[in-house]
């Protein structure tokens, strides 16, 4: 919970001039660039005395140690003030994104023009209003992201659960995939990757993609709705209006409002089946672990969430 709480004050970080005094002071006497200061610097890079492409900006704004820059560029950075300019060499590393410079050292310039320092959030009454806590009750503010991170908790554990169950009826089932099935699906993929680079701004409407790129996934896909269907078919799994019910409440709790949430849910048919094949695939996932042989694991919560509850 302490830990979730940084990274909720790090999120609402803000930055000052370093040396100007301010509400929150003036950071503090070393007026020189550290880590976790906001730098912006005008930065020119050669190599063999040439300007490269994507090597020269100006007014450029980064954090000193969120690793957004290459370490030797931040090290450079890094006790400097403002008017200061520093030249250096920077070895691009071999698998650098950048093709033309991976693997060759350019002659960096860099000038630092403006130093900020980060201001986090104190914890009080204000803090806890701007997550939603309508009254600053800092307690309250504790049980609610207590509450939010165990429902975090209880879904990433059965998201693994039915990754493991799936995985060991696609080992078990033996059946023969339609490769008509197995076509059609490739197709929904495809489309389903245009909608997706479409709503991030890029147009792939006339972009082709190669339909082995998504016939591994079309195969699991397509293999394990018909098993799922057999099992459900075969053991009257079915997801009740009950269990329908109870999941979108579920849902909802994580929202301002739930009522709306839960109106949201039942007044569009279409949206209540993905609930129900969501309640099925949990119906399914349950009955096989009943009938297999189960071994419990204990995991840390840092690996459970998979990115070190890092913000």
């Amino acid at each position: 919970m302490d830990k979730t709480i940084e990274i909720l004050r790090k999120q609402r970080v803000h930055y000052h001039v370093k040396g100007e005094q301010g509400e929150h002071g003036d950071g503090g006497a070393d007026l020189t660039a550290q880590n976790d200061n906001r730098v912006t610097v005008d930065f020119v890079g050669k190599i063999d005395g040439v300007e490269f492409a994507g090597g020269k900006a100006e007014d450029y704004p980064f954090v000193l140690g969120e690793g957004r820059m290459l370490p030797e560029f931040e090290s450079a950075v890094i006790g400097l003030k403002v008017g200061e300019s520093k030249t250096f060499p920077l070895s691009f590393p071999a698998d650098y994104h950048g093709k033309d410079v991976a693997g060759k050292t350019a002659e960096f310039t860099i000038t630092l023009k403006k130093l900020e320092w980060a201001h986090l959030p104190e914890l009080n009454s204000e803090f806890a209003k701007s997550l939603g806590v309508v009254d600053g009750d800092m307690l309250k503010m504790r049980e609610d992201i207590k509450a939010n991170l165990e429902r975090e908790v209880a879904g990433r554990i059965k998201a693994k659960n039915k990754d493991a169950v799936m995985d060991a009826l696609i080992k078990v089932a033996e059946l023969d995939v339609p490769k008509a099935l197995i076509d059609q699906d490739v197709e929904r993929l495809i489309e389903m990757t245009r909608q997706d680079m479409a709503q991030r701004g890029m147009n792939a409407k006339d972009m082709p993609f190669p339909p082995e790129l998504f016939a591994a996934q079309a195969e699991r896909r397509v293999r394990l709705g018909l098993i799922l269907a057999e099992v459900v078919k075969e053991n009257a799994l079915q997801a009740t209006a009950e269990q329908v019910k109870a999941q979108v409440e579920d849902f909802a709790q994580s929202y301002e409002d739930p009522q709306q949430v839960v109106k949201y849910y039942f007044s569009d048919r279409r949206r209540l089946s993905e609930v129900e094949a969501l309640v099925l695939e949990e119906n399914v996932v349950n009955y096989v672990l009943g009938k297999s042989k189960v071994t419990e694991k204990s995991v840390a919560f840092d690996e459970l969430m998979g990115n070190n509850a890092q913000a």
